[in-house]
């Protein structure tokens, strides 16, 4: 899998071995007010498909599956939202994960034109293969939110970045090395000014 990120931070821990925190990470709010999405075109979201796997090298995307794609990461952000502040998902955010997760068809459909008649052939070969890849998505997300790592799921402590996480150890709440670097030198900072103020 190559890495061609658009996003200026390495994979937060548990992006690389979970396809569904990278799809929720996808998009980050950054210092300064930056916002960064690796879906914000259909060339993009097929890049993102491509270089993990999801999808051959020739496949080209519509803006119908980009919005489908960004879509499912919008409900997977919320359902890991709900995993880590301890509340019960939204019923529609159920609903449509498991629609993600029984979409994909298992038969090529019955068809019919003037010139062969009837004949059996998939629907739209993109929309089945990014319905595909969706599945696959969804099912990594059903696995992590009922394994033994559900209870490592955070989410970053560094405002504004708002990425998810599987926690490494205990203390660790932030995707990266520059997003714990900013809360060490914020606390740092708040130190430095209550002591003068206590002066």
């Amino acid at each position: 899998m190559r890495d061609v990120s658009t996003i200026p931070l390495p994979p937060a821990p548990g992006a690389t071995e979970h396809i569904s925190l990278a799809l929720a990470d996808s998009a980050v709010m950054l210092p300064g007010g930056r916002h960064e999405d690796e879906l914000d075109s259909p060339a993009a979201a097929t890049t993102w498909l491509v270089d993990r796997g999801l999808a051959p090298e020739d496949t080209e995307l519509l803006e119908y599956c980009q919005n489908q794609l960004a879509d499912l990461r919008h409900q997977l952000r919320a359902l890991f939202a709900a995993q880590v502040d301890g509340t019960p998902p939204e019923r529609s955010v159920l609903e449509h994960v498991n629609r993600t997760l029984t979409r994909v068809p298992s038969a090529p459909l019955l068809h019919h034109d003037a010139n062969r008649g009837l004949y059996r052939a998939p629907g739209h070969p993109v929309t089945q293969l990014v319905e595909h890849s969706m599945a696959q998505i969804v099912e990594d997300a059903a696995a992590l939110l009922t394994g033994e790592d559900a209870s490592s799921l955070a989410r970053c402590g560094a405002p504004p970045c708002d990425r998810f996480l599987l926690r490494t150890h205990a203390r660790r709440h932030w995707c990266s090395t520059r997003c714990g670097d900013r809360v060490r030198a914020a606390r740092a900072y708040e130190r430095r000014r209550s002591v003068v103020h206590e002066r």
